[in-house]
């Protein structure tokens, strides 16, 4: 079965001011810089979607998650899927606000909270951000995360042959390849390619490793 992942629609249904989209944004800061620091996303972050929200963020070329709701988003979203993550800190680095469109970007990095032994911060390397919708009332209609999955999965297992992996997200992970079933909130984004397709494609990237071609 294929599950069909909407379009974003970047048309805007209001305009709204440019003090009350930053006066927002700076109140999702503070939200977020208490989340972090209780270790609890939904009490401090819940309250900034609507009833309808959509929430969503790719993770690979085929999965898709998406959260659709306030609710779900609660549960899943900032609920489940941060589980394992309490002290991990993500500091926005840069804000941009169209209040034409009604829309910002935020930039922020991702960080482990504990650190290699020279010092440095087990951080996920690339960019990694937020797109909002604003909705009005002080809360987000839409919201799509990017980051580089791979660089997500290559941290991960830096921290794991140190001993630093959190447990909650070595059971997901087994979960996950145990099951071989999809973890909440996620989708594929087309139905899934046969094994015959896979290693056709596998004899693609082979034939130019070794022939160039």
């Amino acid at each position: 079965m294929t599950t069909t992942v909407e379009t974003i629609n970047p048309k805007p249904t209001k305009t709204f001011s440019r003090d009350e989209l930053q006066r927002t944004m700076d109140g999702w800061l503070e939200a977020n810089r208490l989340a972090e620091q209780h270790g609890d996303w939904i009490t401090y972050l819940g309250p900034y979607y609507t009833d309808d929200a959509v929430y969503r963020w790719n993770v690979g070329p085929n999965e898709e998650f998406v959260a659709r709701g306030r609710k779900e988003i609660e549960e899943v979203a900032i609920g489940y899927q941060m589980k394992g993550f309490e002290g991990w800190s993500y500091p926005y680095e840069k804000v941009l606000i169209d209040e034409k469109l009604g829309e910002m970007v935020a930039f922020w990095r991702q960080v482990a909270p504990v650190k290699r032994a020279d010092g440095s911060d087990y951080e996920v390397a690339g960019a990694g951000g937020s797109w909002f919708k604003y909705g009005g009332d002080g809360k987000w209609s839409e919201q799509r995360d990017f980051f580089d999955f791979g660089n997500v999965l290559a941290l991960f297992g830096e921290l794991a042959a140190d001993g630093h992996l959190n447990p909650v997200i070595k059971q997901k992970i087994q979960h996950k390849v145990r099951a071989k079933t999809l973890m909440p909130g996620h989708q594929f984004i087309r139905t899934p390619g046969s094994v015959a397709e896979k290693l056709r494609q596998g004899a693609a990237i082979a034939k130019i490793l070794l022939l160039g071609k």
